[in-house]
């Protein structure tokens, strides 16, 4: 029998760009699945298939996932758990495989947020038809949230997800919505729950008290106990709604390298050498900056200034530093330009853009597949706003017609 092992289901696509006031466009969005991929996280809930304005994109990611150039992550839409949305989804995005379906539990969204309009009887009916109806449609994976779950009477917690399980769901999501769990409250219920039900789980937590990684860390931990395997949301540098997701990185080093987890088993395929350029790539496409004092990424997460610290580094580095920089992908040095750069943006000739090209060492076969990229490259810098980095470009010139598919919207 399998050990039950500890996954990361990222939602820096889904929940990450529904914090207020900032976004990603398409392309950034793709480029934190390829970088996703790379890290080895399990899945990327990647959006959502009823939105019109995600359509290109989601079927672009999905075709980007047959061609191979995602082979590790899978890539999962969150819609609403009615047979609505499960039809609405497949038929806009026919290429789904994995999806989680939302509804709320609690007795204050149920009855101050639905108005009447569902009871708890109804609320499980139908979150069960919608499930078996994604199920039907070739849904290969199908999580069941269950919104507000930190505030939802634990006996009723236990109806929906025995419901859920019954009707084909693969996990549950224990969604703390309003982050109001601390690690001993929710490492009880997650207990009870998969105690009752024999269900994996997923833990989504937010910051609004500030212990989201260690709610998140402990939820998973309750389920392991009770032997299903756990799956915790995880967002880049920590983005979402209010106060935040659990942060990806501070995840991953909290379940390595915590006190009483190193019997725990995180999914073997993960890595942390990926960490500083995804963390760095989402401050820049965001527009948020890291704190100087991030776990793993910040740029005081291995600095020294007290003499005695300092001292205690230099004689042997686990005298005051938990892990080694170079696991998280930090160490080399970041060169600047100061002298003459030539860039590629929405009014770049072609003789600029194939300089920029070659130093990236793209050669391309002939001018007009040269004029091509280039006119695609100028679609780019309009579709992101901002100076595109060499990830971007190299992109666009190993998938161009999938990068067309990105940019295209039709309102």
């Amino acid at each position: 029998m399998n050990k039950p092992t500890i996954y990361l289901i990222d939602v820096t696509n889904r929940d990450g760009v529904q914090t207020s006031r900032i976004c990603l466009s398409k392309l950034e969005k793709t480029m934190i699945n390829i970088y996703l991929n790379e890290m080895g996280v399990f899945q990327s809930e990647f959006g959502f298939p009823v939105t019109r304005h995600e359509t290109n994109y989601l079927n672009a990611n999905l075709e980007l996932a047959q061609r191979g150039a995602l082979p590790r992550i899978r890539l999962g839409g969150w819609i609403r758990a009615t047979k609505g949305d499960v039809g609405t989804a497949f038929r806009m995005v026919p290429g789904l495989k994995h999806l989680n379906l939302s509804m709320s539990t609690s007795d204050q969204m149920i009855m101050h947020k639905f108005k009447g309009k569902l009871d708890h009887g109804s609320v499980i009916s139908e979150m069960t038809e919608a499930v078996r109806d994604a199920i039907s449609r070739g849904a290969e994976s199908v999580g069941v949230n269950a919104e507000d779950a930190s505030r939802t009477r634990i006996e009723y917690l236990i109806e929906f997800a025995a419901a859920a399980k019954a009707a084909g769901a693969h996990r549950i999501r224990y969604c703390d919505t309003l982050g109001c769990e601390t690690p001993f409250s929710i490492y009880e219920r997650i207990a009870k729950l998969v105690e009752a039900v024999k269900i994996p789980i997923e833990v989504h937590c937010h910051n609004d008290l500030g212990m989201v990684v260690a709610n998140s860390v402990a939820g998973a931990k309750a389920a392991i106990d009770c032997g299903q395997d756990a799956y915790i949301n995880t967002c880049v540098n920590g983005m979402g709604e209010r106060a935040g997701n659990a942060d990806l990185v501070s995840v991953i080093l909290a379940v390595k390298y915590g006190n009483g987890m190193q019997d725990y088993r995180l999914d073997p395929g993960l890595h942390l050498k990926t960490a500083w350029k995804i963390c760095k790539y989402a401050s820049y496409a965001f527009g948020v900056s890291i704190p100087i004092n991030q776990p793993g990424i910040g740029a005081n997460a291995f600095a020294h200034e007290s003499g005695i610290h300092a001292d205690g580094a230099l004689k042997d580095r686990r005298n005051y530093e938990l892990y080694e920089y170079e696991e998280l992908g930090r160490g080399e040095p970041e060169i600047i330009e100061t002298g003459r750069k030539i860039t590629a943006g929405e009014y770049s000739g072609i003789k600029g853009f194939r300089n920029v090209y070659e130093k990236l060492e793209v050669a391309f076969q002939n001018d007009e597949e040269a004029t091509r990229i280039l006119e695609l490259v100028r679609y780019a810098n309009v579709h992101n706003q901002k100076p595109l980095v060499d990830d971007e470009l190299s992109f666009i010139a190993k998938y161009p017609e999938i990068a067309r598919k990105i940019f295209t919207m039709q309102p």
